[in-house]
């Protein structure tokens, strides 16, 4: 393995659009393209043109896999490169954590190491549906090695979720007689008051958890009292998430115009750590939660989550050399551990 492959590799894949609900090209080209390298293939169905992608060595058990995923968030935009980064939408979220992996798991295959899979799902940006259907393949998998970008670090935890619409009822009326009517977005502005304001939790890993009131909508004019309201929230959770549950219905008690619908859930997760990487945890969620059927998992992956999801997303070309070392390292650590 070399730059001058790893590199082409990584843009190959970056220029294949993959939005979360459309990554069949991905999926087919890198079901084509494993086969080829010798590795026996199962396109899993997830939904219409969305498939996963589990690729082993024939007749062999993997007892260590590499799973990440192939769908990314919109827009699509193309790669290109300069002297030190890879740029394109999923350069570093996560196709070339992808590539990465599959660089490793042909570099240990090539000193007999056989029993190594590699897992790449859909959905991870959304719902984490194909993780959820990956968990029927057949698995004697003892870990799972999750790539996201960690720049390299191992985690030793991530914050799980607690995402949920709430949703104020009120009453239309003119704003010039407020007896008339009643007002949903005071209503909604009560409730995420108090919401915001509570504490939701320390944890001696994970830090403070924290909370997001991403969208708002509601009402029809300015001298309209509002009918109805709506905001979607997320927590994101450093214990059980079934605590922060608990609190958000004891404080919707108080506000009765006020109902919310789960979105989304899970715990905080606490990931296996092995001796010689650095350790440090990380607040984003990934499919860990949804993966239960192949081991243990850990967490790792280059590139860093501050510059996914946006136009400037980026891997340095150094963090996916390495990262290529790392996991062949890291494999041969557990493997020993078995």
């Amino acid at each position: 393995m070399s730059e001058h492959e790893l590199f082409p590799y990584i843009r190959k894949l970056v220029d294949i659009p993959s939005i979360s609900g459309n990554e069949g090209d991905v999926a087919r080209f890198l079901s084509g393209d494993l086969k080829g390298k010798g590795f026996h293939v199962v396109l899993q169905d997830v939904a219409p043109n969305r498939m996963n992608v589990y690729a082993t060595s024939e007749g062999v058990a993997p007892r260590v896999v590499f799973n990440t995923h192939i769908d990314t968030v919109p827009p699509f935009y193309a790669s290109s490169e300069d002297e030190d980064y890879i740029y394109g939408r999923g350069s570093c979220d996560a196709k070339g954590i992808a590539a990465t992996m599959i660089f490793a798991a042909m570099a240990l295959r090539d000193q007999g190491v056989r029993d190594v899979g590699l897992l790449f799902v859909v959905g991870e940006e959304v719902d984490s549906a194909g993780a959820t259907v990956a968990n029927d393949l057949e698995s004697d998998s003892r870990y799972i090695i999750v790539g996201e970008p960690t720049e390299n670090r191992m985690a030793n935890g991530h914050k799980g979720g607690f995402k949920f619409r709430l949703t104020a009822r009120g009453k239309a009326a003119h704003s010039a007689y407020p007896h008339l009517g009643e007002s949903a977005i005071g209503f909604l502005l009560d409730a995420l008051a108090e919401i915001r304001s509570r504490d939701w939790g320390t944890s001696d890993v994970l830090g403070e958890a924290s909370v997001n009131v991403g969208t708002i909508h509601g009402g029809v004019a300015a001298n309209v009292f509002a009918p109805e309201a709506e905001a979607d929230v997320f927590i994101r959770v450093v214990g059980k998430v079934a605590e922060v549950q608990a609190k958000i219905d004891e404080i919707l008690e108080r506000h009765p115009k006020v109902t919310y619908g789960v979105i989304s859930m899970s715990d905080a997760v606490f990931c296996e750590t092995v001796p010689g990487f650095e350790i440090a945890p990380v607040s984003f969620g990934t499919d860990i939660p949804a993966l239960h059927a192949f081991g243990k998992p850990l967490l790792l992956g280059p590139g860093s989550i501050h510059v996914a999801h946006t136009d400037a997303e980026k891997l340095g070309k150094r963090e996916a050399l390495d990262a290529v070392e790392y996991y062949q390292r890291l494999v041969m650590q557990l493997r020993d551990s078995l």
